[in-house]
C-alpha cells in the first residue's frame, strides 16, 4: 500500500510523535522511509534595530543550523535502521517546512507523508501558521497527521 514515506520532524517533542508513528508504521507495512527537517532562512531584523546583520552572524547561523539538521536526521536514521527500515535523509535549508515536505515528496516519490501537528485553531492558527494545514491543502499524495 504505502512503499515509501516520507516522514517530517522539526526535533520538537511533537514532531516526535509524528517520527515514532511513521516508523511504527513503516516497519508494520515493510515501507522504504525518508526523513525530512527543513530549516528557516536567517532571521532579517525589521524595523529600527540596533543590530547590523554581518556575513558572519549569516554563516554562523547556517552552520549551526545544519549542524543540529545532521544529528537530528542521524540519530531518526539509526532508529529506523535498528528496527530494519531502509531509510533516506533529506535536510533542506533556508526553507518554509510546508514547501520542502512537499517538493522532498514529489521528488522521492513519496506515497505518504506522516507528519505532527499541533492542531491550532482560530487567532493562534493565524498568527503561528499551520505548516501541516498547509501540506494537508496541497499535497497530491495522502498525508498522516498525527497530534
Amino acid at each position: 500500500m504505502y512503499t515509501h514515506i516520507l516522514i517530517s520532524t522539526d526535533g520538537s517533542e511533537l514532531a516526535q510523535k509524528g517520527v515514532d508513528h511513521g516508523l511504527s508504521l513503516a516497519k508494520a507495512l515493510g515501507s522504504k522511509i525518508t526523513i525530512i527537517t527543513a530549516t528557516e532562512p536567517f532571521p532579517v531584523p525589521t524595523g529600527t534595530a540596533a543590530w547590523v546583520v554581518t556575513p558572519n552572524d549569516i554563516a554562523g547561523y547556517t552552520a549551526d543550523r545544519k549542524k543540529e539538521a545532521e544529528e537530528l536526521l542521524a540519530s531518526i536514521k539509526a532508529k529506523a535502521e535498528k528496527m530494519g527500515i531502509k531509510a533516506d535523509t533529506v535536510h533542506v535549508p533556508d526553507a518554509r517546512a510546508a514547501a520542502a515536505i512537499l517538493q522532498t515528496a514529489q521528488q522521492a516519490s513519496c506515497n505518504l507523508i506522516v507528519m505532527a501537528s499541533h492542531g491550532r485553531r482560530g487567532v493562534k492558527r493565524l498568527l503561528l501558521g499551520s505548516q501541516a494545514a498547509e501540506v494537508v491543502s496541497s499535497s497530491p499524495v495522502p498525508v498522516l497527521i498525527v497530534r
